[in-house]
């Protein structure tokens, strides 16, 4: 457990420094464009394409393929490398090709997502240079899935952070040339290098974030050769665990096509596909450093006890990953629904715009991270065919829920999409564990509702008291000290979650959380042998 505690940790820390770069980033996007302005939705739509698509690669085909697939074929003579140039040269081979005509059909795709007409023009111009990362973020990820199977897992999760530094350093190059909230309301107020930095500076970010894995591959044994020669690895089983994923993928996009057209649909000055994009990315935090970097650390040992048949085992690493991660998220969930409002102002003086909507995506995010645990369980398993069944009612809920939010205002249109994902990962979650518990004989449930129900308790208590606090300090309201600007936002959100942080742990340790002790353990242990260790004699 000791080195899964330290991947975990190492993969936490990659995470954090790339989403505090990656905020930094989002920073600079909204004063270049704005949020709920003209250009902002034409630039949100074209990239909802490429990254997509990456987070159907990243969650679903290749990580249902890759881990599994090299795990088995590392028995062979030559340590799976033979196999491991076949399936990356496949690999890119498809996404240069996806990559190539989707390029060439940017009018027709964009066209799918109800932009005005000035908009859809403007936002056709952006995906000419945005959707060229579709190879990038697939190159991305069958490197760095490669080198986590072989449990190197620190350069993919730090690689990002180049990427932010270069797409940091070209939004700042766009601002000084082209100033804040660049340009107004017209697709013609757009140049061909305003649109070329902007857009194709992501895209040189990305690349290099994926090309720089290639420096790593050397450190665990392997040299990339393409290899064209298909045939007798076994690539067959691995084209039926992509079937499902892939059948995944197009119910996916369709829902994502419908929650793009009706949030575009509330029109300029609402929240928009743009406003959604900027409150996932702040959803996206606590799931990414925690829920992420956990599953991580646990996936390849799943896949080795299911590759031995050692169920028990199996289990016991579900369960202890699952209650890690719950420990952390609902405390986050908590924190972050308290403090949306604050965390927008940092953004926009939109925020309760964009505030509502991130509310709305936070009431899911336990379910989500659940959802994303159990996915890789079955992945480990080799069983993609179930993760598409328990998606598939998730997509069912969404569609008909957002469908019915073209009847909600166009103030709270965008909110009411990302209320009704929340409620599909809720549906999605208890899907996915029942199947799960079917496909193993237990998932150690009574022990995770155990510890949930404490998880709950706790979170609903430090939002009282957090609530209470930023009522204190003055409240949302216009001209408050908490959203009275950026660094004013900034304090409002540490003081209260240093409360909420407080009044959690304390709840915990009342209702006698074990997990509590579990998570704080290695840190009071550490704590102690720096405490009893022999001081140096001046």
């Amino acid at each position: 457990m000791a080195s899964v505690g330290r991947a975990s940790a190492m993969l936490a820390s990659g995470t954090l420094v790339s989403r505090l770069l990656g905020f930094a980033k989002a920073w600079l996007l909204v004063q270049a464009i704005g949020v709920v302005t003209f250009a902002a939705n034409a630039y949100g739509t074209a990239t909802i394409i490429p990254n997509s698509l990456y987070a159907i690669i990243a969650q679903g085909i290749l990580n249902a393929i890759l881990v599994p697939q090299i795990v088995r074929a590392s028995i062979n003579a030559d340590g799976g490398r033979a196999y491991i140039n076949k399936l990356v040269t496949l690999g890119m081979v498809v996404f240069a090709a996806l990559a190539v005509v989707a390029t060439v059909l940017a009018p027709v795709l964009v066209s799918f997502f109800g932009l005005s007409e000035q908009q859809r023009a403007l936002a056709t111009a952006f995906a000419y240079w945005s959707l060229p990362q579709i190879f990038f973020l697939g190159l991305y990820t069958l490197l760095g899935e490669v080198l986590n199977a072989r449990k190197s897992f620190g350069p993919f999760t730090w690689a990002p952070v180049v990427n932010n530094i270069v797409a940091i350093v070209l939004l700042g190059a766009f601002i000084l040339a082209f100033g804040t909230a660049a340009s107004g309301n017209h697709g013609s107020d757009w140049s061909f290098w305003m649109i070329a930095l902007l857009a194709g500076g992501a895209t040189l970010g990305i690349a290099v974030q994926a090309l720089i894995l290639f420096v790593f591959w050397r450190r665990v044994g392997l040299r990339f050769r393409f290899d064209f020669g298909w045939r007798g690895v076994d690539l067959g089983s691995a084209g039926k665990a992509a079937g499902w994923t892939f059948a995944m993928l197009i119910a996916t996009q369709v829902a994502g096509l419908i929650e793009t057209n009706v949030s575009n649909s509330a029109g300029q000055g609402f929240a928009g596909s743009f406003a959604m994009q900027n409150a996932w990315l702040i959803f996206m935090l606590p799931h990414g450093i925690i829920a992420v970097s956990i599953v991580t650390a646990y996936y390849t040992r799943m896949a080795e006890h299911a590759h031995r048949g050692s169920v028990a085992d199996f289990r016991l690493d579900f369960s202890s990953a699952a209650r890690s991660i719950m420990l952390l998220i609902v405390f986050s969930s908590a924190a972050l629904i308290v403090t949306a409002y604050p965390i927008a102002r940092v953004f926009t003086t939109d925020y309760s715009a964009m505030g509502l909507v991130l509310v709305a995506y936070l009431v899911g995010l336990v379910p989500f991270s659940l959802v994303f645990m159990a996915q890789r369980a079955f992945y480990s398993l080799g069983d993609t065919r179930t993760p598409f069944f328990f998606t598939l009612a998730q997509v069912a809920v969404i569609i008909v829920g957002v469908l019915v939010c073209f009847l909600v205002p166009p103030g709270t249109r965008a909110a009411s999409v990302a209320l009704v994902v929340s409620l599909a990962s809720f549906v999605q979650a208890v899907l996915a564990f029942a199947l799960l518990r079917r496909r193993t004989g237990g998932v150690d449930g009574g022990r995770i509702l155990g510890s949930l129900w404490r998880f709950v308790v706790a979170g609903l208590a430090s939002m009282a008291a957090g609530g209470g606090f930023l009522v204190i300090l003055g409240g949302v309201s216009a001209g408050a000290f908490p959203v009275s600007g950026p660094i004013a936002a900034i304090i409002a959100t540490a003081l209260v979650g240093i409360v909420m942080l407080i009044v959690y742990v304390g709840f915990l340790v009342i209702l006698g959380s074990a997990d509590l002790e579990e998570g704080l353990a290695p840190i009071l242990n550490r704590a102690g042998r720096r405490s009893t260790a022999p001081r140096r004699q001046e």
